[in-house]
């Protein structure tokens, strides 16, 4: 099949898919279990008429998000001729639409012209059903997708799309964990942290509350779908004392041990951190899938070692992983199957059977042990790939006998061989 045949396949199948989740979150077609939407058209729309009279939700212990938050529950106020909920799902449609022609374009420049990570994407979103649009977490993956493909060429760009999504919701500022050492390195940061202290200034300056997020983000305790989560789920039915309750916004286990599980989790994250320092002192080979690939695997311990793994969450992780395989070399493509898979599982596991989950029933028990299996296994092997294809020998080794630094010059690649530390 030709190229143009190729795009042609994706994007028809994109549309396909895109036309059922439209369908899905506009209460056309039914989907089993509680109604995604409603953060939407309650939580979100409540939010915007705060935010719209020039204050943060000061008293709202369910906003705990960074100031930039802002401004995708502003966004649906360009479109004041539909009612907000239905804006704010046009938007994501057009986000969504937008970060699949980056990701062709990607795709298009590799040799060989793979629509790996087109499809991943095409494929991945709506593996999540309803939820993906019914969440702000969309704009924040496609801001991460557009940073990550402008690195190479456009460092400075790269880094104020990194500021900008960390003003959204934090996690964008791991995608510098894999930038290449020098001067991308440096413009990247530069960029990324006068973005965010701008932005962030601006907020402070102008509205009420803008870092009261930080307060309500401390108290949260053990949500019931991460990790952690699977031991409570289990102890209920050995007699453990504890409840489900809604509480900071999002349903938790409260009672005895929990606040211990929530430290580990701390001290989970923190040892990933430690992990991916050890990766970036040592890592002596770079490719141009690098950058991807480590942003992939930060993100991922990062998702995994939470307190709380909510469905929207996956978006990430398939963004990060249709980035990750818009390149040949990336060591990342087992990972970003299992990924794929977990996202699958986690539509069951919300909002379809979600009151399994919350009953902590056999079903609930097996949906949760399955994704959140999948989700470390993910990572343990991510981590891996990621070592060896850097760092050390291994499979992850196979595909890069000679270390090269990849850099883009206009629509073509050129690579260097290189010894030593880069």
């Amino acid at each position: 099949m030709s190229l143009a045949g190729r795009a042609r396949g994706v994007v028809g199948t994109w549309a396909a898919t895109r036309v059922l989740l439209l369908l899905t979150v506009l209460g056309v077609l039914p989907v089993p279990g509680p109604d995604v939407t409603t953060d939407v058209s309650v939580i979100y729309q409540g939010w915007y008429e705060l935010l719209r009279a020039g204050t943060f939700p000061l008293d709202d212990v369910t906003w705990q998000y960074p100031p930039g938050a802002a401004l995708a529950v502003l966004a649906p106020g360009l479109l004041p001729f539909l009612t907000y909920a239905t804006a704010f799902f046009v938007i994501a449609l057009a986000v969504d639409a937008t970060t699949l022609g980056l990701l062709v374009r990607a795709d298009g420049e590799r040799r060989g012209g793979r629509r790996g990570g087109a499809w991943v994407w095409t494929a991945g979103v709506p593996l999540l059903g309803p939820t993906v649009y019914a969440r702000y977490d969309l704009l924040v993956t496609a801001a991460a997708v557009a940073a990550l493909l402008a690195a190479a060429r456009r460092p400075k760009l790269s880094g104020a799309l990194v500021g900008l999504g960390a003003l959204l919701k934090v996690w964008p500022l791991l995608l510098l964990v894999g930038t290449a050492r020098g001067r991308h390195t440096r413009d990247a940061r530069a960029a990324a942290g006068a973005t965010a202290v701008a932005l962030s200034a601006w907020f402070w300056l102008s509205m009420p509350g803008a870092f009261a997020f930080l307060g309500f983000q401390r108290e949260r305790g053990t949500e019931i779908e991460s990790l952690g989560s699977v031991v409570f789920h289990i102890a209920r039915h050995l007699g453990w004392g504890g409840q489900v309750m809604l509480n900071y916004g999002s349903v938790e286990f409260l009672g005895p041990g929990v606040r211990l599980v929530s430290h580990a989790a701390l001290v989970l994250t923190t040892t990933s951190f430690g992990w991916l320092l050890v990766w970036r002192l040592r890592a002596r080979r770079f490719t141009a899938a690098t950058p991807f690939d480590a942003a992939f695997t930060a993100v991922l311990l990062f998702t995994v070692t939470s307190r709380v793994i909510s469905p929207q969450y996956m978006v990430w992780l398939v963004g990060l992983a249709a980035v990750c395989l818009t390149e040949r070399t990336t060591s990342q493509r087992r990972s970003a199957l299992l990924v794929l898979a977990a996202t699958g599982v986690t539509l069951l596991e919300y909002p379809i059977w979600s009151s399994h989950v919350v009953h902590s029933d056999p079903l609930g028990i097996a949906l949760l042990t399955l994704r959140n299996g999948l989700l470390a296994a993910a990572a343990l092997r991510s981590c891996r790939s990621l070592w060896c294809a850097t760092v050390g020998s291994g499979p992850g080794l196979a595909k890069v006998p000679e270390a090269r630094q990849v850099a883009h010059v206009g629509s073509t690649y050129t690579s260097e061989r290189v010894t030593g530390r880069q």
